[in-house]
């Protein structure tokens, strides 16, 4: 891994984007912040796409979108060829993105109540391994509906 995370919010979810970076750097993660850093309306469509392009660019070990809720920034996310971006509600979720999915971002929504910390939700991403196998194939196939 080289340690590297592309980060993305819309005005729905900024401050929660501050607490990720701040939680990521003190894991000793180098954060790209794409933005936005204020309560100034922006369209989650376009903070998806330029974060997803940014991925792409670098030597980055994943992505994360923010919007108000995650849905409408995560189906934007998608739409870019090469990304699988999961929406976690919990740890387990969070976990299985990564061991089943193998999921290149993850979304969360800035005005979300979850029971589960982002936070905690981020290191049980982080910290899971892709089993491949079986998984592989279905990874694929996923691709391949692009």
């Amino acid at each position: 891994m080289s340690n590297k995370i592309v980060i993305g919010a819309d005005h729905g979810a900024y401050e929660l984007k501050a607490e990720i970076i701040k939680h990521l750097e003190n894991r000793g993660f180098s954060i790209k912040n794409m933005g936005v850093d204020s309560a100034d309306s922006v369209d989650y469509p376009d903070m998806a796409e330029i974060t997803c392009k940014e991925y792409f660019k670098g030597n980055y070990d994943f992505g994360i979108v923010c919007c108000g809720t995650g849905i409408g920034i995560s189906i934007s996310a998608n739409k870019v060829d090469g990304i699988r971006c999961a929406l976690p509600q919990n740890k387990f979720g969070a976990e299985m993105s990564k061991v089943h999915n193998n999921a290149n971002f993850i979304a969360f929504g800035g005005r979300i109540e979850y029971h589960d910390s982002v936070n905690d939700m981020i290191d049980a991403y982080i910290d899971a391994k892709f089993e491949g196998g079986r998984h592989q194939r279905r990874v694929d196939k996923i691709m391949g509906l692009e």
